[in-house]
């Protein structure tokens, strides 16, 4: 090809080009509820005619780009009365809708993010959503509508039973998902040790839990993300809501500030079932309080600024003698840019502390920790075209680890003050995430994470021989604690470690008929952060500790494939998982580990490995009367801590076993077949009836195998680690909510909510203990159950 010839091609390519883009125009804004200018998530705006669309993110913000011309759009959100414009895209175009809800609104069950054909276009898998007003429905002990006892119900999330803090997610433990509240990071997310969750369902707007392919944006955890998002404010009108339930009531306040672009929100809840102690010469108390706060400013069409904020206690004292205080406080500054009618931005400046204190009166000291953090994040948003969106952004999190302050509450207490070491790091991060819809059928998300963790310098580091803060007893088969051979201080200037990981994620999708899809993903994560608990489910007094020298962080990879169908155009949905985790450096304890007021907590723990693999089948209903799904999943989740490899260098014993000789065995969240069946029915406009139903196999426990005597002393002796199983988990939760007849006249607008918890009153085992009967001299086994049957009553208002 000659250079005349060349040019000339490059000429017309460039016209070719150029004539396209003057050919393809842009349609973008922001889609808001009518009654209160609330912005909604997930909102699909499709255009039937070129079979094409895009969703709303987490602003109510779309954009997007295609060929000049008069086309349909059908504007659809569930629960929402549908929008169909005709618009002549001649020119880019700025177009706002506003949604009025349905006049005979139905509550929908959603568990997906978009009922219409594009989820089974979109290649996102392992995601599920639930509506606040589903949360709602759902049965739940002592009749509180609960986050997260809600996600329970779907498939691959469990916990380590009733009255248990956290959640499990595809076998992984609970200190491996990142929980985000208006992108703040929760550490702890429940209230009284499990019984309820921190999150007000009447200040929440919009609840998503990534269990796989999770996209480039998240990191810092391996087993999921559960993003949460709170309402706005409602800008038009001053509304309250609220309820007054058996343990605890809570109250909304929404208004405007200034009408149409000022707004904020305040919700409360707090308990008082503690005020009725007294009266039955109970001294104990146990009660928690929160607050959620918001508010929004529109300064112009293209910027936005939002300040949000949570605050949560929980207080837990036997007599007074023993007091507990713990809770998390967050707070987020955001401001939402639009640089044009593609590229939106977002701006996050974040902090998020975790308390735990800790009073004993009857010796006299008083004990607090904690982990604070600090979040600057920078998100944009970059629609290309129909056909390709592009997500990119930077994060740095500072983070200020307490292990623990002790000092003396009283004079004569005799405890000398002392502050273990504090432990400090900066966890930064770069992503780059496409959207890419190759053709009709292929569609593609995939991405590059880069994280960088810098363990900082502290006041006080250990220095052991060789680098073994655990040593192996090969006289007795069983690890010991190393002893310090030096001590050195270093300033926060300096590193005592650094990581750095890249996390490559692809999705894809394959759409055989707009109907049913195949998708596949895999998925790189790395967690930096350890929670140090030697309990089945998280407690107040679990500590977090950064990676560093002797511990490495966490690292990930995650294989899913799926396949999904909508059957009679969305009525009914499959969804079928297989799914695969490989999880290298997770901790785990020597035999007899101390973990409370360590000041060392290298010489109690080793590096190991996990792996989880499983089935997930999910069948749902999504319209009618009758509503509900049946979730279903069959997973195994295992860990080992292998011998370290012996040198003649680094003085590790040859004779070394490992943690349970070395051998695969069961976590503690193992749970081999786990269903969940929940239904919604509507009798009439009153009355509405729900029910859910769960089986679990038995979570993984240890027995004695044998007993010995020691100067008068029975000991128990244990075999490998958890081989046994408690007994199979089951229970029935029903609940029936009537709505007294509306009288459009009367501003207050109310619901009864009627619930029994465990209908049957099946006394599920929490724990098995073993004792010596008194009478007899025989061991016994002593089953601990936590719940058995409970009703209550809910009154809940609007006005």
């Amino acid at each position: 090809m000659s250079k005349r010839q060349l040019f000339l091609f490059l000429s017309l390519l460039i016209s070719a080009i150029s004539l396209q883009a003057q050919n393809r125009f842009t349609l973008s804004g922001t889609i808001t509820e009518a009654s209160s200018n609330e912005t909604l998530i997930g909102v699909t705006i499709a255009f039937p005619e070129l079979k094409t669309g895009v969703t709303t993110n987490e602003y109510g913000f779309y954009s997007i780009t295609l060929p000049q011309g008069e086309y349909e759009v059908i504007v659809s959100y569930l629960g929402f009365q549908e929008v169909r414009e005709t618009i002549n895209l001649s020119l880019n175009i700025k177009k706002d809708f506003e949604l009025n809800e349905e006049a005979e609104q139905l509550d929908e069950v959603i568990v997906s993010e978009n009922p219409e054909r594009l989820d089974i276009v979109k290649p996102q898998m392992s995601v599920n959503t639930l509506a606040v007003q589903t949360i709602k429905q759902i049965p739940v002990v002592l009749g509180e509508a609960d986050v997260i006892k809600s996600l329970l119900l779907l498939p691959g999330v469990s916990n380590a039973g009733e009255a248990s803090s956290g959640f499990n997610v595809r076998g992984g433990a609970a200190d491996q998902n990142l929980i985000l509240l208006d992108e703040a990071i929760v550490f702890n997310s429940s209230h009284l040790f499990g019984f309820f969750s921190v999150f007000n369902p009447d200040a929440i707007k919009d609840v998503k839990l990534f269990k796989g392919g999770i996209p480039a944006r998240y990191g810092g955890r391996l087993s999921s993300v559960l993003e949460i998002f709170q309402k706005e404010g409602n800008s038009k009108e001053f509304k309250v809501n609220g309820g007054i339930g058996a343990v605890a009531s809570r109250l909304l306040v929404e208004g405007p500030i200034i009408k149409d672009r000022t707004a904020f929100l305040a919700g409360g809840r707090a308990s008082y079932a503690h005020l009725f102690l007294p009266f039955f010469d109970i001294d104990n108390k146990a009660y928690f309080y929160d607050l959620n706060t918001k508010i929004n400013h529109k300064i112009n069409d293209r910027n936005n600024i939002f300040l949000s904020g949570y605050f949560g206690r929980d207080l837990f004292s036997i007599n007074d003698s023993f007091v507990n205080t713990y809770g998390n406080a967050v707070g987020n500054f955001r401001w939402n840019h639009l640089f044009s009618d593609k590229l939106f931005s977002n701006l996050s400046i974040i902090y998020s502390d975790y308390f735990y204190g800790l009073e004993l009166d009857f010796v006299g000291f008083e004990w607090d920790s904690g982990i604070q953090n600090f979040n600057l994040k920078y998100d944009l948003k970059h629609y290309i075209n129909d056909k390709f969106q592009l997500n990119y952004g930077l994060n740095n999190i500072y983070y200020v680890f307490n292990p623990g302050e002790i000092k003396p509450n009283r004079e004569d207490s005799g405890i000398v003050a002392d502050q273990l070491t504090k432990k400090y790091a900066n966890e930064a991060a770069a992503y780059v995430d496409v959207q890419h819809k190759v053709s009709e059928r292929l569609s593609l998300n995939y991405g590059l994470r880069v994280s960088h963790f810098n363990r900082l310098g502290q006041d006080e580091f250990f220095v052991y021989e060789n680098d073994n803060a655990v040593i192996f007893d090969p006289s007795i088969g069983i690890y010991r604690e190393g002893t310090p051979t030096d001590t050195i201080s270093s300033s926060r200037g300096n590193s005592l470690d650094t990581f750095t990981n890249f996390e490559p994620r692809i999705s894809l999708s394959y759409n055989f008929n707009g109907k049913s899809s195949v998708k596949a993903s895999y998925t790189r994560l790395a967690q930096y952060l350890h929670l140090l608990s030697n309990t089945n489910s998280p407690t107040p007094l679990d500590v977090w500790t950064p990676s560093g020298p002797f511990v490495e962080p966490q690292l990930l990879d995650q294989y899913a494939i799926g396949y999904f169908q909508n059957i009679k155009d969305g009525v009914f949905a499959l969804e079928t998982e297989l799914f695969y985790k490989d999880i290298q450096n997770r901790i785990d304890y020597i035999d007899g580990a101390n973990l409370i007021a360590n000041n060392a907590i290298e010489q109690v723990i080793l590096n190991g490995e996990a792996r989880a693999y499983g089935l997930e089948i999910l069948f749902r209903k999504n319209e009618g009367r009758f509503k509900g799904w049946l979730a279903y999943t069959l997973s195994k989740s295992e860990q080992r801590t292998p011998a370290r490899t012996s040198t003649e260098t680094n003085g590790i014993s040859p004779l070394e076993t490992g943690i349970n000789s070395g051998k695969w065995y069961n976590t503690p969240y193992d749970k081999t077949h786990d269903i969940s069946v929940f239904g919604s029915f509507d009798i009439n406009e009153k009355w509405n009836f729900n029910a859910n139903f769960v089986y679990q196999t038995g979570q993984p426990t240890n027995y004695p195998i044998g007993q010995f005597e020691f100067q008068g002393i029975t000991i128990p002796f244990f075999g490998e680690r958890n081989v046994e199983r408690l007994p199979a988990y089951h229970r029935l939760d029903i609940s029936a909510t009537l709505t007294p007849k509306r009288n459009k006249r009367k501003k207050v607008q109310s619901e009864w909510v009627f619930s029994i918890y465990n209908a049957y009153n099946r006394m599920n085992a929490a724990s098995i203990n073993f004792r010596e009967n008194e009478d007899s001299g025989r061991n016994e086994a002593l089953r601990t159950s936590i719940f058995g049957i409970i009703p209550a009553v809910t009154y809940n208002f609007r006005f």
